[in-house]
């Protein structure tokens, strides 16, 4: 029979004899230090640990081991040995917070604080975490005799020196009556399972931050329960194969390969012969949900360094350090790393974890935005992961699985139509639903069919580059339509009935400043549409010409800056009129239809500027009068074309396309500095920092940032021939040649800029940017023109970049 001992341990001189505590099974040894980090005891709790033996992971019965570690914590708080440091006095200024309820302490209002290690950077010193009295008491179970040696508390009024007394006394009663509860057993009788959130969310908070015995005790947990995991969540597991070491060996061998088509099959085996070979069991919505992290609509707030943040306070680990191992570009590798060499919690030896345990976590981080509450959910994650395991969830976060496998590679593994009907509705669920309610049906072969759902945003259809007349009408040989490329904002439009949804390119809701006035102008533009998707782009254009004014000022307050100015609505096409999809349709039928249902309304929803092109020669001519007025370009579209969300089967036509790049606007930029990259250029020198010099000021200022246009073997050699110093992105360590705004401080800085290399940098155009400090000018869509274009020479200055301003004046208007 398996038994778990508690080692003896020294307290006070005297020995804790051997106990048993029924139920928990644990694999390993457990040091104390992770328990008491929410205490603030972490420096004395280090001296001694818990050995815990059997054959079972540590996930099993937590709460009852917890108990018992809580009441150790506190016989050992009450002990002489305990060097608590405390200090009480009025609040000063009203700014500071308590650290149990969260709220102010007002001016004047007494307030007590606990001396720790600041643990967010060594030899920092000491820190003070304040706390309103009572929420002190309750959080420490202070004693008089512990009050009275307080640094101030002599200094204090009577009255609040009773006060304290009496606080101290009542929780004292409040602690009796919980040791009397425990000794009749009542805290243990079991309880029914629920799935409240509430009651999930009260679990989470009485495991990882008890304020006292009697939280831990009143906390609506089944300590009877076989598994931690499901005492936090409450969720059903679901079917066995459907666990995270499964999907992980799924997204190993799906990297490992490099054919698409192998990638693809890979998942097909995997939904329906499944994990174990014997047929698929489990729910495929989850895993292809799992597998397409960048396309479920969750927000975590947790980029790169905010993980690394709160994973350092979770292992008890050097921020700093993690950072700069996070140079290497992997957060994920970054935090396994750390976790494996950890003292305050050791990783799982085996993984236990399902995927509906790591769905239900990562829904549970979407629903909070305080760090403690994210500490909170990834302690708890952590500690049932192995290191594997860890990475993975990371990996989850941060939306990359590195599998080199887009949306298409996967979910061709369900159903070879599954792909493109995702594209029209964006539904995966509807999507796995039909797929599946197609295969229940004896003898049917059919792929499901594409369709559109009103209210749900459409991938919109995109433009790829066009470097040349020749290739436009090599691509669209039966000819085209050719509109204007305008400077906005693409906004894709629905209409059921009086409910109107607007979206973003990124099919995100669009800021309703920008949208809420064309509910009123879409019903009179189309009388009869009661169910419209329209392709638009938004533009403020000028109300006495009705020219579209500069890209940017759409903003509630740029925006304000132009008096006889007013958004306009231009609509390009039309997905969806009256229940009727029409992306299967040719564009001539599409335009057609347009022209026949709108109703221009002037200067509010207005009908793209498109012409029909069959000759070279008036391409040629369209393209001349739309860059001499300064426009952005043209986008070129096959007669004959039908919509395809989320394909790039339309042309765009820029300065910066033709003749490589020889119509575009560019200059002669010093290299200033670096940023490492992400991903494959992860540790590598990868972003440069380029500027001018200004001669008056006797500074270099930044204009650009440039990461295009290296290949990788010239970005290799650049590690080398850079000469650099690196400042990890500190203002403090900024040199005093360079004048760089604070949000642009580089990873590293060139160590002589009059030594470093000229680049000559290609754009859409100039620009203005308050970013950069060589008097806002900028350039749009940055990159390296040619390889033979770096050179070294005179330095380039802040007057040629005014020239440039002056010759091509960006956005229409002088900067």
């Amino acid at each position: 029979m398996l038994k778990t001992l508690l080692r003896t341990s020294c307290i006070n001189g005297r020995s804790v004899p051997r106990k048993q505590i029924s139920g928990c099974f644990l694999s390993r040894n457990v040091n104390l230090s992770w328990f008491a980090a929410n205490n603030q005891q972490e420096r004395l709790l280090r001296q001694f640990s818990l050995s815990l033996e059997s054959h079972i992971s540590l996930q099993y019965d937590h709460v009852k081991i917890q108990y018992y570690l809580f009441k150790l914590v506190r016989n050992f708080q009450s002990s002489n040995k305990w060097n608590n440091k405390y200090i009480v006095n009025y609040a000063k200024e009203g700014t500071t917070k308590c650290k149990k309820c969260k709220t102010k302490i007002e001016t004047g209002d007494l307030r007590v604080g606990k001396v720790v290690t600041n643990p967010l950077s060594k030899g920092a010193g000491d820190m003070k975490l304040w706390y309103h009295p009572r929420c002190m008491v309750e959080t420490f179970k202070l004693t008089t005799t512990m009050i009275e040696k307080m640094e101030g508390f002599g200094d204090l009024e009577l009255e609040a020196k009773d006060n304290i007394t009496k606080l101290i006394n009542e929780s004292k009663s409040v602690l009796k009556k919980t040791e009397s509860m425990k000794t009749s057993n009542s805290a243990y009788q079991k309880k029914k399972p629920t799935t409240s959130t509430k009651s999930s969310q009260k679990v989470l908070k009485s495991i990882y931050s008890p304020s006292s015995p009697t939280d831990l005790l009143e906390a609506d947990i089944d300590l009877s329960a076989a598994g931690r995991g499901q005492e936090s969540l409450n969720c059903d597991v679901g079917n066995p194969g459907d666990s995270l070491e499964n999907f992980r060996k799924l997204c190993e061998d799906i990297a490992a390969e490099k054919s698409y088509l192998v990638k693809t099959q890979k998942v097909s085996s995997l939904l329906k012969e499944g994990p174990e070979g014997d047929g698929f069991k489990g729910d495929a919505y989850l895993w292809l949900k799992l597998l397409l992290p960048g396309f479920v609509k969750r927000v975590y707030n947790l980029k790169s360094k905010q993980l690394v943040k709160l994973f350092s306070q979770i292992l008890d680990t050097s921020c700093e350090d993690m950072v700069e191992d996070l140079n290497q570009g992997d957060v994920a590798e970054t935090i396994k790393t750390f976790l494996e060499q950890s003292q305050m919690i050791l990783p799982q030896k085996r993984s236990t974890l399902m995927l509906k345990e790591i769905d239900q976590y990562l829904e549970e981080l979407t629903k909070v935005r305080k760090e403690d509450d994210q500490i909170q959910i990834l302690r708890e994650v952590t500690q049932r992961c192995t290191a594997d395991d860890i990475k993975m969830f990371v990996r989850l976060i941060t939306r990359d699985l590195k599998m080199n496998a887009g949306a298409k590679i996967i979910l061709n593994g369900l159903d070879k139509n599954a792909y493109d009907a995702f594209q029209a509705s964006r539904d995966l669920k509807d999507v796995v639903q039909r797929v599946k309610h197609g295969q229940s049906k004896p003898g049917n072969s059919e792929p499901i069919n594409i369709r559109t759902l009103l209210m749900t945003p459409v991938l919109p259809m995109l433009a790829q580059p066009c470097r040349s007349i020749e290739q436009a009408f090599k691509k669209c040989p039966n000819g085209m339509y050719a509109e204007m490329k305008y400077d906005g904002e693409r906004v894709q439009v629905h209409k059921k009935g009086d409910n109107f949804s607007y979206f973003s390119r990124n099919l995100k809701p669009v800021l309703d400043h920008k949208v809420k006035h064309f509910s009123e102008y879409i019903p009179q533009a189309f009388p009869s549409g009661d169910d419209l998707i329209l392709d638009a782009e938004v533009v403020l254009i000028d109300n006495e010409t009705s020219n579209p004014l500069p890209f940017g000022n759409l903003g509630v307050h740029k925006k304000a800056k132009f008096q006889d100015a007013q958004v306009c609505l231009f609509v390009f096409d039309c997905l969806l009129i009256n229940g009727e999809n029409i992306m299967h349709k040719p564009i001539k039928e599409r335009r057609k239809l347009l022209q026949d249902e709108m109703m221009v309304i002037k200067n509010r929803v207005m009908l793209s500027e498109m012409r029909l092109i069959n000759d070279p020669d008036d391409l040629q001519d369209m393209m001349d009068d739309v860059f001499s007025q300064g426009l952005e370009g043209l986008v070129l579209k096959d007669i004959n074309g039908v919509y395809s969300p989320g394909k790039r089967h339309w042309l765009k036509v820029k300065k910066d396309y033709l003749e490589e790049g020889k119509m575009a606007d560019s200059a002669d930029l010093i290299v200033l500095g670096a940023y490492y990259g992400t991903g494959n250029k992860g540790g590598l020198m990868s972003i440069f920092l380029m500027g001018a010099y200004n001669p008056h000021t006797k500074k270099f200022c930044t204009v650009t940032k440039c990461s295009s246009g290296l290949d990788d073997k010239t970005l290799e050699e650049l590690q080398f021939q850079l000469e650099v110093v690196k400042i990890n992105k500190d203002v403090t360590k900024v040199p005093n040649w360079l004048h760089v705004n604070k949000s642009l401080v580089p990873d590293f800085v060139v160590k002589d800029p009059k030594e470093s290399p000229i680049w000559e940098i290609i754009g859409a155009e100039f620009s203005k940017s308050p970013a950069h400090t060589a008097d806002g000018i900028s350039i749009r869509f940055p990159g390296l023109l040619m390889l033979e274009m770096i050179k070294h020479g005179n330095m380039p200055l802040m007057f040629q970049c005014y020239r440039y301003r002056n010759a091509f004046k960006i956005n229409r208007q002088v900067l």
